[in-house]
């Protein structure tokens, strides 16, 4: 017969602590867009198919190398693919079936959730990132410039596009959040420096180049191919992120 020392078994009811949290609820959120066709089409094979067929298809003139132009253009559309259409849908859709309110019944605090999902999203922007590499470097891109530098700006980046993408899904329905979240994602890619350069916009580029898109995407031109990193757009991205994240905490609603 076993015998147990005393206090072995004693119950222990309480809430894990929010590390252990944080990482059960990030490999969930990784989980769940990986397996999502949808989510992995949007955000993995649009961009390379974009990125291709710009480089390839002078459909559009553009300064200097047309892969040098493109995959920084590219590399921001998929931050912002991920961190903020996927995103914004995803968390939409889980307060319109109730997902968020079985999570905020349990012990998981609103801050651990926003981060967890930030930090999935940052899991699946280093895959993209891998991948649009090395089809840049397979189309003849050769990068310079301060790797610390393109961190911070792709770090800012998702940081800014997060928190829009959680305030936008968090407050709206899932079917208003669709539509929402198609509807800004195809205008940042027209108008955020993606496929077509600010220069053509004429006087709309001095106020156009504030977007998030347009800092994301001329930072790391000028960073990638100049070894610059603008101030400017380094400070806009700032703003997006601080602005937006704290809108979402203050906004979101788990129902």
């Amino acid at each position: 017969m076993t015998t147990w020392t005393p206090g072995t078994l004693s119950p222990r009811p309480a809430a894990a602590s929010r590390g252990q949290m944080l990482r059960a609820q990030t490999k969930a959120e990784l989980t769940l867009t990986l397996r999502n066709g949808e989510q992995v089409l949007l955000t993995l094979v649009i961009p390379l198919g974009l990125l291709v067929v710009l480089t390839l298809v002078p459909f559009v003139t553009v300064p200097g190398r047309r892969v040098d132009f493109f995959v920084p253009g590219v590399l921001a559309l998929a931050v912002m693919s991920t961190a903020f259409t996927g995103q914004a849908i995803a968390t939409g859709f889980e307060r319109q079936y109730g997902v968020l309110k079985r999570l905020g019944a349990t012990p998981l605090p609103r801050a651990v959730l926003l981060a967890a999902k930030t930090l999935g999203v940052l899991v699946v922007e280093l895959l993209q990132l891998m991948l649009i590499g090395l089809v840049g470097w397979l189309l003849g891109w050769h990068p310079h410039g301060d790797v610390l530098g393109v961190v911070a700006l792709v770090a800012l980046g998702t940081a800014a596009f997060s928190g829009l993408g959680l305030l936008l899904g968090g407050t709206l329905r899932g079917l208003t959040t669709l539509a929402a979240a198609n509807l800004v994602w195809f205008v940042l890619l027209l108008l955020g420096g993606v496929v077509f350069p600010l220069s053509e916009y004429g006087a709309a580029a001095d106020v156009l180049r504030y977007l998030p898109t347009a800092a994301l995407s001329d930072g790391l031109r000028q960073l990638l191919q100049h070894r610059d990193l603008v101030a400017r757009d380094l400070a806009t991205l700032v703003v997006w992120a601080v602005v937006a994240l704290v809108a979402a905490a203050r906004a979101f609603r788990w129902e």
